[in-house]
């Protein structure tokens, strides 16, 4: 059966960089339960595993890792890819008592619970950075991340490269108000040529009405005219039978 070994170092002893929290909201135990699932994992792993853990006290130990590896980053300068979790652990807090009625007039006792979380982050030695890099390079895995990204930027703007002057800035702004106004020219020609297409269909209607129109009175007066003609000669008819009788 395999020993287990016990760190016998005082927790203030241990080395690395810390961050605590303390007075979080839920019980030590429930701290535990999370922090048990980032202990000696890198700060890439760890944050990925707290990114998806469901239980509501990891985004409490996320911030803290969070705090400790910019702490490692911004006072000793060690690239977050360089991180791991060599120590966390949560240490109970004060407990707030109340009360809640119950039935019979009795009282119940309601422990509000606190914990401490402390997480240590330390360096890998070369040896296991090495190990760790081939062994990411193995799967087609590289060990950046975008905090260290984000790291690699902040160093590279605080040694002093240039960055983007007022002229370049009123430039952009200037190139942005041409192409806006270059759009509401289209916007306002387009509306222009749809307002005269509109005009044209509106003419060609009236124009069709009025020849509709046109025709219905020529039918009409056709029709009138027929009808005269019938009847003159159904007179002329009767003037003549009345000749014969």
């Amino acid at each position: 059966m395999a020993s287990i070994q016990f760190d016998e170092r005082k927790t203030n002893e241990r080395p690395g960089v810390r961050a605590v929290h303390r007075g979080a909201g839920f019980s030590a135990y429930k701290a535990r339960e999370v922090l048990d699932l980032i202990r000696d994992k890198s700060v890439a792993e760890a944050r990925t595993i707290l990114q998806f853990c469901e239980r509501s006290a990891a985004d409490e130990v996320a911030k803290v890792l969070d705090s400790a590896v910019a702490n490692a980053a911004n006072n000793n300068d060690i690239p977050p890819e360089e991180l791991f979790v060599s120590a966390c652990y949560a240490d109970e807090g004060s407990t707030m008592k109340r009360w809640r009625p119950r039935a019979r007039g009795r009282a119940t006792r309601i422990r509000k619970r606190t914990c401490h979380i402390t997480v240590i982050v330390g360096r890998y030695t070369q040896t296991e950075l090495d190990r760790r890099n081939a062994r990411l390079a193995a799967k087609g895995q590289t060990a950046s991340s975008p905090s260290a990204d984000r790291a690699r930027r902040v160093s590279r703007s605080r040694s002093g490269e240039p960055k983007a002057t007022t002229t370049d800035a009123v430039e952009v702004e200037e190139t942005e108000s041409v192409t806006d106004e270059a759009a509401v020219d289209t916007a306002v020609e387009d509306t222009a040529v749809v307002d005269t297409a509109v005009d044209e269909a509106v003419t060609e209607e009236a124009a069709v009405e009025e020849t509709v129109v046109e025709d219905a009175v020529v039918e009409d007066a056709v029709v009138t005219d027929a009808a005269e003609d019938a009847a003159t000669e159904d007179d002329s008819a009767d003037e003549s039978e009345k000749k014969e009788d």
